[in-house]
């Protein structure tokens, strides 16, 4: 099977402007001027890094059966970039620059982003209740900041819609105490076909599955969360979810290759693989949105990093918002806050992520905002080497990085 090359430093300094982006297995220019706001990367620094990060990509990824995309950045500027495998194995087509991964939960960084714009425009308050947005509801008292941080305590849709659900129970440890343990159990599926965020809705409104928890009692990772909160920006915005980011988003932005997948491109599925190299069919909840199904490249992620650094698409000051910590019922150094995982561990810099899984998809979007470095990798074949492959963020701060980031 042909390998794109690893692309050394010198690409990024000798790369033709006459290259079309969107032409089919050609690479993209990367623009040589700093970013507006940045400081800048020296010759001298980018060669450091690319030097520090290429054995630590080798060893971490290569050499392990990566197939996807991976761009590390620092103000702004990439310093290292590279891009191996297949889009389709049958056909052997090369993933390339200009190749669309499903990004799984790093999506839920757009929905999240969007919804705080709306809220600078005075659009919507984070207090707002759900039955502001969904007549007949049946849950009370669910905030959106609840929604967006993940205390919520709503059933997951991703369990309900598809034939189980998880329940509580109490059993004894190995030393004889009483604890709760969650387990799943199979139940009898209510819903077939493709799934749809307003089926999501309706179901929750016919059936009412049980909540997990009262709203705000405590954080627990859901992604019918965000599957609201793509209803609620249709709703505002009187926009689809997609029409609206490609809009408002990504075009603004420059992210030429990024869309969102929804029940209309159903005929048009690529599938991802699993680390044996089977295919993922279309499944029953591939076009539910918001939590997930935004399509991106690496290249394109960076420019969304980049707007998020400059403050370009909502302000720094709601992005430092974003960034606090909003889970603190329980020690320890992982937290969430509007959109985003936060691990915190002082004196050391808060670091600022979301990874993401959706079958063979694998996606880290590792932000060090105190040293305005980015880890972005994409993969479309499952790979848990890519998720580890995050402490490649090192050679940003010098020091090993130890943190198991979800």
């Amino acid at each position: 099977m042909m390998r794109p090359k690893l692309i050394p430093l010198v690409t990024f300094l000798i790369i033709g402007c006459g290259a079309n982006p969107s032409s089919p297995g050609r690479k993209a220019p990367v623009t040589a001027a700093t970013p507006s706001g940045f400081s800048g990367v020296s010759a001298r620094e980018k060669a450091y890094y690319a030097n520090a990060i290429a054995p630590m990509y080798q060893n971490l990824l290569a050499k392990r059966g990566f197939s996807g995309g991976i761009i590390m950045a620092k103000n702004g500027e990439i310093v290292f970039e590279d891009y191996r495998g297949s889009v389709n194995l049958r056909t052997k087509e090369p993933i390339t620059a200009n190749t669309p991964f499903h990004i799984a939960s790093v999506s839920k960084t757009f929905t999240s982003t969007v919804i705080l714009k709306l809220m600078e425009e005075g659009k919507l308050s984070l207090d707002d209740r759900m039955e502001k947005y969904f007549p007949g509801f049946p849950y009370a008292n669910i905030s959106i900041k609840n929604l967006l941080t993940h205390r919520s305590g709503l059933p997951k849709y991703d369990y309900f819609m598809d034939g189980t659900k998880t329940e509580v129970i109490r059993v004894k440890n190995k030393r004889g105490k009483w604890v709760k343990k969650a387990r799943t159990v199979q139940i009898a599926p209510k819903f077939t076909g493709l799934a749809t965020n307003k089926d999501v809705l309706q179901y929750m409104i016919s059936n009412r599955p049980a909540p997990e928890s009262n709203p705000d009692r405590r954080y627990s990772y859901c992604n019918t969360n965000y599957v609201l909160l793509a209803l609620i920006i249709e709703q505002v915005t009187k926009m689809s979810y997609p029409d609206y980011l490609r809009i408002h988003v990504f075009e603004p932005l420059g992210m030429t290759n990024s869309y969102v997948f929804s029940l209309k491109d159903a005929s048009h599925y690529v599938p991802s693989y699993n680390y044996n190299n089977a295919p993922f069919p279309l499944q029953k909840l591939d076009c539910v949105y918001g939590d997930k199904n935004v399509y991106s490249t690496v290249r394109d992620l960076l420019q969304w990093d980049r707007a998020l650094y400059l403050g370009t698409f909502v302000s720094t000051e709601t992005m430092a918002m974003a960034y606090q910590p909003y889970s603190n019922e329980t020690r320890g150094q992982k937290n969430y806050g509007l959109g985003w995982h936060l691990y915190i561990k002082p004196p050391d810099p808060t670091i600022v992520y979301h990874n993401g899984w959706w079958h063979g998809n694998n996606a880290v979007f590792k932000r060090l905002v105190a040293d305005t470095a980015t880890v972005i990798i994409l993969g479309n074949k499952f790979n848990r080497n890519i998720w580890s492959a995050g402490k490649m963020s090192s050679v940003f701060t010098g020091h090993a990085d130890t943190a198991l980031l979800d």
